[in-house]
């Protein structure tokens, strides 16, 4: 994964510790096998949790669409049933 999301304007009003948490993630998974995606977002979750950061839906959406933009239609459905199960984890609909 390249620095590329940092750049997209539409997260120039994110907040910092949450640009923060996710520039720390890009950089673990850049060289994580794809096999070890699920276990890494389950642990940016509970970083997140831990930390006190929660990101709105539209955050979301949108960190989704920018992350993802250059995957395969296979690997982006993998990526919604892990948003979906991290929702339901969460408690969240």
């Amino acid at each position: 994964m390249n620095d590329s999301w940092k750049q997209d304007p539409r997260i120039k009003n994110m907040d910092k510790r949450k640009l923060d948490l996710l520039d720390s993630f890009a950089g673990r998974i850049s060289q994580m096998p794809k096999n070890q995606l699920f276990h890494a977002v389950m642990e940016l979750n509970l970083e997140a949790q831990k930390s006190g950061i929660q990101f709105s839906d539209q955050e979301t959406e949108l960190l989704a669409e920018i992350l993802t933009g250059k995957l395969s239609p296979d690997q982006k459905q993998k990526l919604d049933t892990l948003r979906l199960l991290s929702r339901r984890l969460a408690g969240q609909k």
